[in-house]
């Protein structure tokens, strides 16, 4: 099942629909639907002049539970320089993988990146150019928390985090699904 979400592009100041394949794991969850109305209900553009929409979500319990648990797996890597180095690796990988491929490979989320809310422009135009290069395989999800909270939470008292980069598909699942609505007791 492919959803769209919107992005926007400032471009003539239009809207544009963008087909967001998110990992099957996801797709075939009870929350799914729950987790779309999350990532589409409120949503904000990177920075000022920016032309892509992002998420924008609460940092609670379970998303701070998922988020140490992708640590712990070792499936996060910190910092936007580190993000930029592990995605240009992978994306260096993938089309190596699809020249020597006859079948096309389709294109889901695998990575997301989650951000605080307190950076500087420079900050969020480069997340901006990040997520324009490596399209539709990374989704960015920008916490209501200041880089102090966000890294206190997921790293322990004294530690700041800006950026994660969520490493893993299995990771990238468990992340996005604490962002919905527990499903209810049985």
């Amino acid at each position: 099942m492919a959803w769209n979400i919107f992005s926007s592009h400032c471009e003539k100041n239009e809207l544009n629909k963008k087909t967001l394949r998110l990992p099957r794991q996801v797709e075939s969850d009870p929350r799914a639907q729950q987790l779309l109305h999350v990532l589409t209900a409120k949503t904000r553009v990177l920075w000022q002049e920016g032309e892509i929409k992002v998420p924008v979500a609460a940092l609670g319990s379970e998303l701070a539970t998922a988020l140490r648990s992708a640590l712990g797996a070792g499936r996060m890597i910190r910092s936007l320089e580190s993000a930029e180095h592990t995605l240009a690796a992978e994306e260096r990988g993938l089309s190596l993988a699809d020249r020597q491929s006859i079948v096309p490979r389709g294109v889901r989320v695998s990575r997301l990146l989650v951000m605080a809310d307190d950076g500087a422009e420079r900050f969020y135009r480069q997340v901006e150019r990040l997520l324009l290069r490596h399209g539709p395989r990374v989704l960015a999800v920008r916490l209501e928390v200041d880089a102090d909270t966000l890294g206190e939470v997921v790293f322990g008292p004294g530690r700041r985090a800006r950026l994660l980069l969520i490493a893993h598909k299995e990771a990238v699942s468990g992340v996005l699904l604490s962002m919905a609505d527990p499903l209810p007791a049985s």
